[in-house]
């Protein structure tokens, strides 16, 4: 039987993990359900138990989220991270067919633009399978469209991965095997299964939308593989490509005669010159993944009308099929991750950089000081269903801070600052720890005649009201206008008075830059990065660039200069 006076705290604990499951707001028969299931010997005590359980649901939720967080992580920290730990963890199911120590994936990112959390999402996932089976996992460049791969971006996206932690076993690019590619090409043409149409790119549109044969469909093979040679030193951009020949009248218009080459007559970052002929992604896909011995391809919906084709073009060509997979695209609610949008964004000066921190790129992320492991947890989470999703920052922001939190040192920082006389306080220095329960060391802050508050939290207070200085002691107010005046009145901890933050006069002038959402109401937020200028106490100095710290009653921040940080969550 539980003790009376241990009955109260077990109860609480439950409330408190309950109300933070539910934005704050506990259900008193969830949380009996809870208790009794761990001591089934109160079941006789139902009714009275209610009642004491109804009693601290009433406690707790008049506090905010927030508030409750707090105390759960004081108090009962193994209790929430067990809690959380069994609400995020799902394993990924099972791939059909799949058998060990022979799965192979392949992460194919297109060398265009900077990875974003969408990217990860894949990567993670297709790596994940890969080790759940003993298999191999494969980063290909998708580097097939020299008007949009930069050379910049191969090194970029191998750097964003090792961040991540994702670890491929064999690295390469679909530009290297350019030559089978016009190997197989040429052997659908020579199959009647492919052919060169010299009609007019707005013609092409046209009849695809028709459902339109044109003349160059029924060309004779002999007469393709003219035109095919021709495509690589007579014709230019737009006079010539190599269509698949599907069904004009297929309801899935990706399969009404798709392109399959086409002339791009520009340098490509790794070849240069040296090919002016490239494939589409519809082409070179199935063919690389029937070569490298995919077996499982995972992507994104947005590619389901596309499987017909690509198991037409295998079946074509007589090569082995991988088993096709998809899940839902990674939307993040309030961001944007099209690099062409992200790129028009930087081109109006709307943001900066690929790594503004409104963005959900992985640089991004890790400028505000996201760690690699609570994305992988995340995009876990999530898994790998259809469903459409738009998930706003809220979980990720928990696995987040659940990591961070134990690392992340506590300093004060004071926004509109108010100076305030502090009177009578009997110490010239005091010892505050970085860490409320972490040993993560020490700081020693100097005791000045003036301190600072923030101004909205005086302004709480009335003349002879008493509160608390974080990490100082009890304090009265005895004057409010001009300069305000505060008197010292012990250091004894009374849990009824607020608490307030400050620094001394040796604070620095500092600036956090808050990030929010880039998207709102459909429409771009050109104000969506908000600088809160301040100052911090001077033990920053002692801080690296990079680090991240929590400012009490602010947020995790990273710090990103002298006098700088940007803002990653509460």
């Amino acid at each position: 039987m539980v003790e009376e006076d241990k009955l109260e705290e077990l109860i609480r604990k439950h409330v408190l993990l309950n109300a933070i499951a539910h934005k704050g707001k506990a259900d008193s028969k969830a949380v009996l359900s809870k208790v009794i299931a761990e001591n089934v010997e109160l079941r006789s005590r139902i009714k009275g138990l209610l009642t004491l359980v109804e009693h601290i649901v009433k406690e707790v939720n008049s506090m905010s989220l927030e508030e409750q967080r707090s105390i759960i992580q004081v108090n009962y920290p193994e209790a929430l991270e067990k809690e959380e730990k069994e609400e995020r963890v799902k394993v990924l199911p099972d791939l059909p067919k799949a058998e060990k120590g022979k799965v192979i994936t392949r992460f194919p990112p297109e060398p265009s633009g900077y990875l974003h959390i969408g990217h990860a999402k894949a990567a993670i996932i297709d790596e994940e399978y890969a080790k759940m089976y003993n298999g191999k996992f494969i980063l290909r460049f998708d580097d097939t469209n020299p008007e949009k791969a930069k050379l910049e971006f191969y090194e970029a996206i191998k750097e964003d991965l090792n961040w991540l932690g994702v670890k491929p076993q064999i690295i390469e690019n679909t530009s290297d095997d350019i030559e089978k590619l016009y190997d197989y090409a040429r052997k659908l043409i020579e199959k009647g299964l492919a052919y060169v149409c010299i009609c007019k790119p707005e013609t092409i549109k046209s009849n695809r939308i028709k459902g339109i044969e044109c003349n160059c469909r029924a060309s004779k093979v002999e007469d393709n593989l003219e035109k095919w040679e021709k495509m690589f030193k007579v014709f230019s951009k737009n006079e010539a490509i190599l269509r698949f020949k599907g069904d004009m009248k297929s309801l899935n218009t990706a399969m009404r005669d798709p392109t399959l080459f086409r002339i791009l007559d520009i340098p490509h970052p790794l070849k240069g010159y040296k090919y002016r002929v490239w494939p589409t992604y519809d082409f070179a896909t199935p063919i690389k993944d029937s070569l490298d011995g995919v077996t499982h391809a995972l992507r994104t919906k947005e590619y389901e009308l596309r499987d017909e084709l690509y198991f037409s073009i295998l079946r074509a060509l007589g090569l082995r099929e991988p088993i096709l997979l998809e899940f839902s695209r990674l939307e993040m609610k309030g961001s944007i991750l099209s690099k062409r949008k992200i790129r028009e964004l930087i081109q109006q000066g709307i943001i900066e950089s690929w790594d503004d921190p409104r963005l959900a790129t992985l640089r991004a992320l890790r400028r505000r000081g996201y760690f690699p492991e609570a994305i992988r947890e995340f995009i876990l989470s999530i898994g790998v269903s259809k469903v459409e999703s738009e998930p706003t920052w809220d979980l990720i922001n928990s696995i987040n801070r659940r990591i961070i939190d134990a690392k992340a040192k506590r300093l004060f920082f004071v926004s509109n600052p108010i100076k305030v006389k502090l009177e009578s306080f009997p110490k010239e220095r005091i010892s505050v720890n970085y860490h409320p329960d972490r040993d993560l060391g020490k700081r020693e802050i100097k005791i000045t005649q003036n301190l600072f508050f923030e101004i909205e939290d005086l302004e709480k207070f009335n003349l002879d009201d008493k509160f608390r200085l974080m990490g100082l002691g009890n304090v009265r107010l005895i004057q409010k206008e001009d300069l305000p005046i505060v008197k010292f009145e012990g250091f004894e901890l009374d849990h009824r008075l607020k608490k307030i933050h400050w620094v001394n006069e040796d604070s620095l002038p500092f600036e956090v830059f808050v990030p929010l959402n880039l998207v709102q109401d459909g429409e771009i937020n050109r104000d969506s990065l908000k600088v809160i200028r301040g100052k911090v106490e001077d033990s920053i100095k002692k801080l690296n660039v990079g680090e991240i710290v929590q400012f009490v009653r602010f947020g995790f921040c990273r710090i990103e200069a002298n006098n700088k940080a940007i803002f990653a969550h509460k």
